[in-house]
């Protein structure tokens, strides 16, 4: 159900820290598309730390003849409403990252959105849709065997696992920002000294070689950030996609 019921459950739990959310982005976007939220993400869980983020890939099938962003925008707005972009689904951290994206940019294109993002992956490859930005796991691939274009990184820094991909505000959407992130969260009420010790013990996992070695294999970077600095992202997170979606006139259900 979108995360909604893990974290409903982790919400609720006993604050004794061995209940923990491994909390991801839909933390943000889902008050935006779901009309009776049955927890708060900011007033009923706890920051300890932002584990990791990565970045989305903004892809073309190969027949659309743009090798650069602002090629990209230039011929989608000289096609108004003709052009399809792909998503893993509605409210999806592929779909509202496009949709940034298209606010950002100006743009009319039309959304299919799938059910995950291994089938609209496969129908971009087939041609059946034109664009998406898709997750770099699934993206990357697909880059590297020439089945998809790449234009962009939807992050602020350009990625270790794709150097050459520019990033979006590099490419012309000045202040384009956007990334798939995870992080781990405790009932609101959970001792501060346990916040402590367990964000302690997190930043210093995050330093292992292979645990580094594992996250860039998926195209992720580690963070571990502060609990304090975790939780003013996450906030400003969630004003950032409320007014994506209000944007993109998407409707809370």
């Amino acid at each position: 159900a979108g995360t909604v019921i893990g974290s409903d459950h982790v919400a609720k739990a006993a604050p004794d820290g061995y209940t923990l959310l491994a909390g991801l982005s839909t933390l943000a976007t889902n008050p935006a598309l779901i009309k009776k939220m049955p927890y708060d993400a900011v007033r009923d869980l706890a920051p300890i730390s932002q584990v990791a983020q990565s970045p989305n890939v903004l892809v073309v099938h190969p027949s659309i003849p743009v090798r650069s962003v602002k090629e990209l925008i230039a011929f989608v707005r000289a096609r108004p409403g003709q052009l399809t972009f792909a998503s893993a689904g509605v409210g999806t951290n592929p779909h509202m990252t496009f949709e940034l994206f298209r606010s950002m940019a100006k743009l009319d294109a039309v959304h299919v959105p799938y059910k995950g993002s291994a089938p609209a992956i496969t129908d971009l490859v087939g041609g059946h849709v034109a664009m998406m930005s898709a997750t770099a796991l699934t993206g990357i691939p697909q880059i590297r065997a020439g089945r998809l274009r790449g234009l962009g990184v939807t992050s602020a820094k350009r990625s270790a696992s794709a150097p050459e991909l520019p990033t979006l505000h590099e490419a012309g959407v000045p202040g384009y920002e956007a990334t798939q992130w995870y992080g781990v969260l405790a009932p609101a009420a959970t001792p501060p000294e346990i916040v402590k010790r367990l964000h302690a013990e997190i930043v210093e996992i995050l330093k292992l070689p292979d645990v580094k070695e594992r996250l860039a294999a998926d195209g992720a970077e580690p963070v571990g950030d502060t609990p304090e600095a975790f939780g003013k992202f996450i906030r400003a997170e969630i004003a950032k996609w409320a007014k994506v979606a209000r944007d993109a006139g998407i409707q809370p259900e």
